[in-house]
């Protein structure tokens, strides 16, 4: 039996959001974004505190979102893995411009970032893929990622006869269309939701130096925005 909701009952789902909000933050966002980042994750309530809803735009504007996992962050951006075949490694390959979301729900909290996506290093790729599990590395060359897809046998063969090729234990060599990307932001803003709608929107904007010499705090300008 088809279970569905009325129209009313959906316009009808809101909630009232806490008081705390945020007045001021670091002069540096990756101090800031480390901040909520680290009470993210020690926050039982959250599942995967680096998770991250990826937006890209292929080379004729389609826009496609997918959840993909922050695996570093520095002063230098984002980094995530994925295969450069995939849907979203030829979108960035043909439109770099990329957004990430940070859904922290159970705070009443987000984090918005806009930057270029590039592809890091081969040494770094293969450095962290010599750290993961090693059923995700076989994970990783049974699946060509975005392309179409018989049954989940199909899958399920193409797992065991990686696994077969590298037992555990054994040394899996970085797959050569599978490796990392880094975003590097032009923007970030965190949203703090507050009492009758009066969210707090603090954003960072890459500053304008005009070849002057930069420090890192200032290359950002904070501002706050309405809500």
């Amino acid at each position: 039996m088809e279970k569905k909701l009325t129209s009313a009952e959906i316009s009808a789902m809101r909630r009232s959001y806490g008081q705390e909000g945020m007045e001021t933050l670091p002069a540096d966002p990756f101090v800031a974004f480390a901040n909520w980042l680290h009470e993210a994750h020690q926050n039982p309530l959250i599942i995967e505190a680096n998770a991250m809803v990826l937006t890209t735009a292929d080379h004729e504007g389609h826009l496609s979102s997918r959840t993909v996992l922050l695996k570093d962050v520095s002063q230098h951006g984002f980094t995530f893995f994925s295969s450069y075949s995939s849907r979203k490694g030829l979108a960035i390959h043909s439109q770099p411009q990329v957004t990430l979301l940070f859904p922290w729900y159970a705070q009443e909290r987000q984090v918005i970032i806009n930057g270029t996506a590039q592809q890091i290093s081969r040494s770094e790729t293969e450095e962290y893929f010599a750290s993961r599990p090693w059923n995700s590395q076989i994970g990783a060359w049974a699946s060509r990622q975005s392309a179409p897809l018989e049954s989940r046998a199909e899958l399920e063969e193409r797992w065991k006869s990686a696994a077969q090729k590298w037992p555990e234990g054994s040394v899996v060599p970085t797959p050569p269309q599978w490796g990392g990307y880094r975003v590097m932001p032009t923007e970030i803003e965190f949203w703090q939701g507050r009492y009758s709608r009066l969210h707090d929107r603090l954003r960072y904007e890459r500053a304008h130096t005009y070849g002057q010499e930069a420090t890192k705090e200032a290359e950002w300008e904070l501002s706050r925005y309405y809500p």
